[in-house]
């Protein structure tokens, strides 16, 4: 099969490999029918160091090829979708919603486990990694439709969780820095949880646009301490119940906590690029504000968000402005990198 791997900062390559196999009697291989590229698959493309190929990968939609001994309810034929992380979906964390930390789950990406940006991939703990998606033959579903059940890989779930962490609903004003296709997320999640103002910091107009046509009331495309200024004189110097925070750089955080109101939250989706952060009195401390957010357990939300999607009630699929076959997947970091796209799909 072809699948793609990162050698180094900036250098993509899709090889051919062998299929994946059944490891463990709990697995499954799905053919993909989409992959795509994340904004974090961003952070190795421009640090990772040469060495061993990196296999590149964590979203996908696709058909069950095979499952092993002990898979119970996946089946072959089965049209799924794949959350970014592994789990057993049965554990104490996996119930309590948090699937992200199930001990006995994990990530793609890694020799072990594979990417998911290629032809087929493995995917553990199938029962409790894999969401069915009822009543739908892939081969006769539309491009929108594809692309909004891929959303639910990733990038739609955890806009979703950094409002849902947040505490965003009716009566919040609500700041969403970054315009990447999480950030874009946080503002239809926001809008459809009720928030009452929705600020979207981000100076790509493209972006923006997709902001305002989900429901951000308010655009402020300056950064650091311009637009620290402008989000406090929009909210009439009070500040934002709720900042989402979407990028993961250290200038991002900086921002949610000078425009978060006292007793706000700031939730934090963005992968952060860095070890430590301000939590004194001039950033969290002296305002009374809370830190919540972390790796999006999608797995929680996926059975309500595809009913959703299949329903024609939730479209988040719009993220994806551009489709390449897998082959030009370097092609696709590149436009992602150079931010001529937003967010781009991958067919095998």
């Amino acid at each position: 099969m072809r699948a793609t791997y990162m050698h180094g900062a900036g250098d993509v390559r899709v090889e051919t490999v062998p299929d994946p196999v059944l490891h463990a009697p709990t697995d499954a291989i799905v053919r993909v029918v989409r992959a795509c590229v994340c904004g974090s698959d961003l952070h190795p493309y421009h640090s990772l160091p040469a060495g061993p190929a990196r296999p590149m990968g964590h979203e996908l939609i696709g058909v069950v090829e095979e499952v092993g001994a002990e898979v119970r309810t996946v089946r072959v034929g089965d049209f799924v979708v794949a959350p970014f992380a592994f789990s057993d979906n049965t554990c104490v964390f996996c119930r309590e919603g948090f699937q992200t930390s199930c001990p006995h789950g994990g990530f793609y990406g890694r020799p072990e486990t594979g990417g998911l940006q290629a032809e087929l991939a493995r995917i553990p703990l199938a029962d409790g990694s894999l969401a069915v998606v009822p009543d739908l033959d892939p081969a006769s579903a539309t491009e929108t439709m594809l692309h909004s059940l891929l959303a639910l890989s990733d990038v739609y779930l955890t806009g979703y969780h950094a409002a849902l962490m947040g505490g965003v609903g009716p009566r919040t004003t609500v700041t969403v820095v970054g315009d990447g296709a999480v950030g874009l997320s946080a503002v239809l999640a926001s809008r459809r949880m009720g928030a009452e103002r929705i600020i979207l910091m981000g100076r790509h107009v493209t972006r923006t646009d997709l902001g305002r046509l989900w429901g951000a009331t308010d655009v402020v495309a300056e950064r650091g301490a311009a637009g620290v200024a402008q989000v406090m004189d929009l909210t009439d110097g009070e500040g934002s119940h709720v900042v989402l925070e979407a990028v993961g750089h250290m200038p991002a955080y900086e921002q949610a906590y000078g425009i978060v109101r006292p007793g706000g939250v700031i939730s934090r989706v963005g992968v952060p690029q860095y070890e430590s952060a301000p939590v004194g009195f001039g950033s969290l401390f002296g305002r009374n504000a809370r830190l919540a957010g972390g790796p999006a357990p999608v797995r929680a939300y996926q059975d309500a968000a595809i009913a959703e999607v299949l329903a024609g009630d939730l479209e988040p699929g719009l993220v994806f402005d551009r489709t390449l076959p897998l082959v030009d997947a370097a092609e696709a970091y590149r436009l992602m990198d150079s931010r001529e796209s937003l967010k781009v799909s991958l067919r095998p």
